[in-house]
């Protein structure tokens, strides 16, 4: 069984969308759901899930073996869904090309520090762009830069608002997130 390990910061409905897509399967697994937010959504989701679940502080994320050493007695691949803190070295090194990330754009447009969310959902509405879409990709030291594993778009219309942009971003993210995971742990 290939055990995933979920980073949240928020609400988490990804984080639920893919434990839901693996509950039964019979090669994947979600084992630990953990967030650098106390009181992230996510954690309740997981909760009500019956994941197990940790919040850790920044500091002991970016300072400790603490986060790492768990990972490394409870899983063998992680997924970002909504993780706001730049994964570290020694994290980077525990799970080579086994960490990946979503990001809400187009990649390379729109990514880098401090692009996520609503800051992205608003750049490419202030840049007049025609489409958008969703990048799932590898992290590696730099943000938003690892090697791009799938993209979907999605067509951005003049009378879109960011929140409809966003909208139709999270109905991407919906429907593609899980599959790619799927994917990419059975074809390694």
């Amino acid at each position: 069984m290939i055990k995933i390990a979920i980073f949240a910061s928020g609400s988490g409905t990804n984080a639920e969308n893919i434990i839901k897509h693996f509950q039964n399967h019979s090669k994947i697994s979600v084992a630990a759901v953990l967030s650098n937010r106390k009181n992230a959504k996510v954690l309740e989701r997981a909760k009500n899930l019956n994941i197990p679940h940790r919040y850790f502080s920044k500091s002991a994320f970016l300072e400790t073996e603490n986060v790492v050493d768990y990972l490394k007695e409870n899983a063998d691949f992680i997924v970002l869904a909504g993780f706001l803190l730049k994964v570290p070295e020694n994290i980077l090194k525990a799970f080579p090309n086994k960490i990946i990330n979503i990001h809400p754009a187009l990649l390379p447009k729109f990514g880098g520090k401090g692009m996520y969310g609503m800051h992205v959902h608003n750049a490419v509405k202030a840049q007049n762009e025609t489409e958008t879409g969703i990048t799932i990709h590898y992290v590696n030291e730099n943000y938003d830069e690892g090697a791009i594993i799938f993209q979907a778009s999605t067509a951005v219309l003049t009378s879109d608002t960011p929140d409809a942009i966003a909208a139709n971003i999270h109905q991407l993210e919906q429907k593609h997130f899980p599959k790619v995971i799927e994917e990419t742990l059975l074809k390694n």
